[in-house]
């Protein structure tokens, strides 16, 4: 059989759930449409609430960056997620500052997440990153700042973001929990509302958890069907540790070939069966063993499809067939720093 859905055309010749977070619906409507759901949110193990789907915007630039925001917001969604590194939080910023100047967003109804990149993890320069960034946001908090990841590299310039000595990246042996620990201060002085860290695997998150004051309300992770990381999930569920999943639909490329799951013969049939997507379908697969994806998106109908995913839920046997396409297949290795002593990823 051959089906094609419409947005991303897929072609096929055929057609152990982790527990879920307990997900509240919200029953807000947007000011741009009287009629539009936003997305059901999570509380943190701090008491705040984040929507359970967000817009990545890793390598969005330009107007497409800022024409993606805008659509995402006037969607519905109300989780925008950023990073240093990405290069664009002032185009992020601007949008804001348009919707909530024209009167048709509120600040407290975004809930924006970013990042401390790598070359800030001096303690010292943790205060002024987290200042940098909010001044190229235009705002006067940040709602979940992430340590992007547990290596440290040497501060240059705050434009070097990957500062090299030939063909080495330029590291330092700064602690991660000494960087966490000057993190904790942002929320003190009222830049941050929850913290959270990045790319961590099970043993980092386990020893920051002993040494912190204020527990990490989140981690970000690669996470798709090919990459389920049951251990460190159970790990943060049972310490309320949100788990966001990054790259969710595995990067797909129209240069490249796209990821084996989406053709996928069960993974097919269960979106034909919902009348959803094998991106839906996806996505509505993370959100119940637990996680809360952000997929990026930049055109209109991939923004509203991904959207699209609140009116079902995958069996408990769904959800043991889909848990079969997990290899462990991970697309961000981070190897410049493979020699690290904080490097988190098997070599």
């Amino acid at each position: 059989m051959f089906m094609a859905f419409k947005g991303r055309q897929i072609a096929a010749t055929l057609i152990s759930s982790t527990g879920a977070l307990r997900f509240r619906f919200t029953h807000n409507f947007s000011v741009l449409n009287k009629k539009m759901k936003l997305a059901p949110t999570v509380k943190l193990n701090n008491g705040h609430e984040m929507p359970i789907l967000g817009l990545g915007t890793y390598q969005l630039k330009k107007t497409r960056c800022e024409n993606a925001v805008r659509s995402a917001l006037k969607s519905g969604y109300r989780h925008i997620d950023t990073a240093y590194l990405y290069g664009n939080e002032g185009l992020i910023g601007k949008v804001l500052k348009g919707l909530i100047g024209e009167g048709k967003i509120k600040r407290s109804e975004v809930f924006l997440t970013t990042k401390l990149w790598d070359i800030y993890h001096e303690p010292e320069r943790v205060r002024y990153a987290c200042e940098l960034q909010l001044k190229l946001l235009g705002l006067d908090y940040i709602d979940l700042y992430l340590m992007h990841s547990p290596v440290g590299v040497k501060y240059v310039t705050d434009v070097d973001l990957m500062p090299h000595d030939g063909d080495q990246l330029c590291t330092n042996a700064v602690d991660f929990v000494d960087t966490y620990r000057s993190m904790e201060q942002l929320v003190d002085l009222g830049l941050v509302r929850s913290l959270g860290v990045s790319n961590f695997n099970i043993h980092q998150l386990e020893r920051l958890w002993q040494s912190c004051r204020i527990k990490p309300a989140s981690l970000q992770i690669e996470c798709h069907p090919e990459l389920i990381q049951l251990p460190l999930l159970e790990f943060c569920k049972a310490r309320g540790i949100a788990v966001v999943a990054y790259s969710p639909l595995g990067r797909p490329k129209t240069s490249k070939a796209l990821p084996s799951f989406y053709t996928d013969a069960e993974l097919l049939a269960m979106a034909h069966k919902y009348g959803k997507t094998p991106a839906q379908l996806a996505l509505r697969y993370l959100i119940d063993i637990g996680t809360l994806p952000i997929p990026k998106a930049a055109q209109e109908l991939h923004i509203a499809e991904n959207l699209d995913i609140f009116n079902f839920s995958l069996t408990p046997l769904e959800l043991e067939q889909l848990g079969k396409l997990n290899r462990g297949l991970r697309i961000w290795k981070f190897l410049k720093a493979r020699d690290h002593q904080h490097y988190p990823y098997e070599t």
